[in-house]
């Protein structure tokens, strides 16, 4: 065994340890449809500059969107009712009152000139060691005037500038000054010239004089007054970045004002007229149904890759094992919330994680096809090696994505970056890492070399043989199949427009009708009353004691007389107690900012692509990738099907799973044509895309096992998801393969690029020859 086996095997060792213990010590954050939250609602009210109106409130809602993802709660489910009131689902909070408090502040921040001593007050002394750097020194809980330790109050001149100047807001450790827990500003442009001139005029006060002061309130309260430096000169000011809030904070005081700041102030005030608890939105029934299902197909998915490569398939299954450990592990250590539809794309990422392996095991029968003679050990590093810039190019594209959605997204957007990034490394690690070490061990066994059968690499498969005996010509004609792919299209437009698309409660909003029965329901028996009288995509929770809440889309009154009615049949005599109509829970703002960082996203892919191979590869993934969008939207208009939060998530699953083809496959054909630049491009990508046909076939029958098995034995909770996803990536293994690389000959036709340069060959010296080896292996055998 190499020393490089030996740093794997130790390495993948303690990840696996260390997941392990983060497993069994540690719990998940559960979303709402796992197991319920905290549901509050707010009444919005009227300012002396805005109206509670919908729009206002529409916007108060957005800004509490942000307050709470910088709470750390994740997946929360934000709702306008009505005209003035908004609907906060928050899970798996553990002071629920603390959120609250946070939630409903209105933040509104303003700084003000001191004009001087007020008259003498009984409100709270606020510490003041006269600071003279700009800093604060002391904190204030009394009302718009400013206490010092005697007692005295400040008077204080208009508002010169407000919060909305605020560029960034900072909790910050200030050991140096031994000031403790700290808030930074930094403010736009305009502010920062507004707080120079603010600090300038104070300033031109004496030292020690209350005028040369600088007082901000939050929310009607001063919270700082910093005294501006001796050395600044009248008229000069502070800049914009050197401001900080002090005042004795605890870590947590410090970054719950920052998140504030930096959020901004809520347009309208708010008051929290309710409170209670709500149960799951899936019951038990629905989730052990889907456990079982992810259970049975990631099983099926084991199974498949033991059959196709025999020994290595089995320990790729075992390393499969160890990825889900790898990844659950950082989902509950990073406190990343768990809903259903994740927790199935987290069981979908275990079959599409034996991507990685797949690649390795195919190009290692590559090389023992072509030498036959060659030691198992060296076939399977050579194909590690030649699998390698595949693996990173594809990886690298999904990171991108990944990155972007998390820090341009926001909501289930944020959340599904986190969750793609995470799943991404996992499988790198566990392909890499886990299954190198695990396969490296078994090649040096003296059984598993003298009875090659076993090994699942010595043979080239059934599908290589086939299309070796047939070498059918698919890019003979390059264009028909860029006219079946325009067809296609067409016919998603077609069922968009003629259809239309059904979008969910998610982006139109619906109606919210609670109830009270006079016999319990289970929430079970209520769900399947709802959907035998048609009913089906309604949301059912228990709400406070025993209530029923049915959240459904547009609903008239007759549709509510007959939803009350088939509660009744369960429940006995049942009494509404409250209906409203509820806005999008994906407001405008949440779709404007996920389309915007998918843009972003799929740019800025373009561009890796387009340097990591040519333009022409990369422009032709771009159209594969927005292909299959279109026709998985398509499809879903045509089957009327609803386009909703869950659908969202498969459908940015789709896009990286079209990426990662494509990439694969124009991996391949760089390579080839490199090694064959006067050969035409045409030949050469046919050749490129029957060697890379196994790897498709066998990535693509891994993830529809899972898919099949949650679409079958997942229940009505995971139907969509599931057919999404089957959709979609039957779509994009066609389109990798017959529209991408079509789409790049023709590409390539019109463009007077040289083909891509050769790979430098290894150099010789002394008649010995240096091969490429790992980073990890010296050369050391035992």
């Amino acid at each position: 065994m190499t020393r490089a086996t030996t740093v794997r095997a130790v390495l993948a060792a303690a990840v696996l340890l260390v997941s392990a213990l983060i497993t069994l010590t540690m719990s998940p954050r559960l979303g709402l449809d796992l197991q319920g939250g905290t549901r509050m609602v707010l009444q919005a009210k009227d300012s002396d500059t805005a109206k509670a109106d919908r729009e206002s409130t529409d916007r108060t809602l957005e800004v509490l969107r942000q307050r709470i993802d910088s709470l750390g709660v994740a997946e929360p489910t934000l709702t306008r009712s009505g005209e003035d009131r908004i609907i906060v689902e928050l899970p798996d909070v553990q002071d629920p009152r603390k959120a609250a408090e946070v939630i409903g502040r209105t933040a509104q921040l303003s700084f003000h000139a001191v004009q001087g001593p007020g008259t003498q007050g009984n409100g709270p002394g606020a510490q003041d060691n006269g600071r003279a750097d700009g800093k604060t020194d002391d904190r204030a809980d009394g009302g718009p005037t400013l206490a010092d330790e005697q007692g005295r109050s400040l008077d204080l001149g208009p508002a010169r500038l407000s919060g909305a100047g605020v560029k960034d807001a900072t909790a910050v450790f200030d050991a140096q000054q031994g000031a403790g827990w700290t808030v930074s500003l930094d403010f736009h442009k305009k502010a920062g010239q507004d707080w120079t001139r603010l600090t300038g005029e104070a300033a031109c006060h004496p030292v020690q004089d209350e005028r040369r002061r600088v007082a901000i309130v939050l929310d009607q309260q001063i919270i700082s007054s910093p005294q501006v430096s001796p050395s600044v000169g009248c008229g000069v000011g502070l800049p914009s970045g050197s401001t900080q809030i002090t005042g004795s904070f605890s870590a947590d005081e410090a970054r719950e004002l920052a998140l504030l700041i930096k959020g901004g102030a809520l347009p309208l005030p708010v008051e929290i007229v309710e409170q209670r608890t709500v149960g799951p939105t899936l019951g038990a029934a629905a989730i052990d149904a889907s456990a079982r299902a992810a259970l049975i197909g990631a099983a099926a998915t084991a199974l498949f890759i033991t059959v196709v490569y025999r020994l290595f398939g089995a320990l790729a299954a075992v390393a499969l094992a160890a990825y889900g450990l790898i990844s659950y592990a950082a989902l509950v250590a990073l406190g990343v919330t768990l809903t259903l539809p994740g927790l199935a794309g987290f069981v979908l990422a275990i079959g599409m994680a034996v991507d990685a392996n797949v690649l390795v095991f195919e190009r290692a029968r590559e090389e023992q096809a072509q030498r036959p003679g060659r030691t198992l050990r060296s076939s399977l590093t050579a194909g590690f090696r030649g699998a390698w810039s595949a693996v990173a190019d594809s990886n690298v594209t999904t990171l991108i994505a990944a990155g972007l959605l998390f820090f341009l997204g926001s909501g289930p957007v944020k959340g599904f970056g986190v969750t793609l990034a995470i799943g991404v490394i996992a499988s790198m690690f566990s392909a890499l890492v886990i299954a190198r070490a695990l396969t490296e061990i078994a090649s040096g066994s003296r059984f598993v070399n003298d009875y090659r059968g076993v090994n699942g690499i010595a043979s080239p498969g059934r599908v290589r043989t086939w299309l070796t005996r047939r070498n059918p010509q698919l890019m003979r004609s390059p264009r028909r199949w860029l006219l079946i792919s325009t067809a296609l299209i067409a016919v998603a437009v077609l069922g968009i427009v003629v259809r239309g698309v059904n979008l969910g409660v998610e982006f139109t909003g619906g109606r919210l009708v609670e109830y009270s029965t006079s016999r319990p329901v289970d929430v079970e028996r209520a769900r399947s009353a709802l959907a035998d009288a048609g009913f089906g995509d309604a949301e059912v929770t228990t709400a406070g004691a025993g209530d029923l809440s049915v959240r459904t889309g547009k609903l008239d009154d007759d549709g509510e007389q007959v939803l009350r009615a088939a509660l009744a049949e369960e429940g006995g005599k049942t009494t509404k107690i409250r209906d409203e109509l509820i806005g999008p829970s994906l407001g405008d703002e949440l779709r404007r900012n996920a389309l915007i960082a998918l843009g972003i996203a799929v740019l800025v892919q373009l561009a890796y692509l387009a340097i990591r191979f040519r333009w022409t590869f990369a422009l032709a993934s771009v159209g594969a990738l927005v292909h299959d969008v279109i026709i998985l939207v398509g499809a879903f208009a045509w089957l009327g099907r609803t386009v909703d939060g869950i659908f969202l998530a498969a459908l940015l699953t789709v896009i990286g799973y079209s990426v990662n083809d494509s990439v694969v496959v124009f991996d391949r054909l760089r390579e080839l044509w490199a090694k064959a630049r006067r050969t035409p491009v045409g030949t050469i990508a046919n050749q490129a895309v029957l060697q890379t046909v196994p790897r498709t076939v066998n990535t693509g029958m891994g993830a529809l096992f899972i898919l099949t098995a949650l679409a079958v034995l997942g229940g009505d909770s995971l139907a969509d998801f599931a057919l999404a996803l089957l959709i979609g990536i039957c779509v994009g293994t066609y389109s990798s393969v017959l529209t991408a690389v079509p789409a790049a000959l023709v590409l390539e036709r019109s463009s007077k690029a040289p083909p891509p340069a050769r790979k430098r060959a290894p150099s010789r010296r002394s008649g010995s020859r240096t091969a490429r080896r790992d980073p990890l292996d010296n050369g050391a055998r035992v």
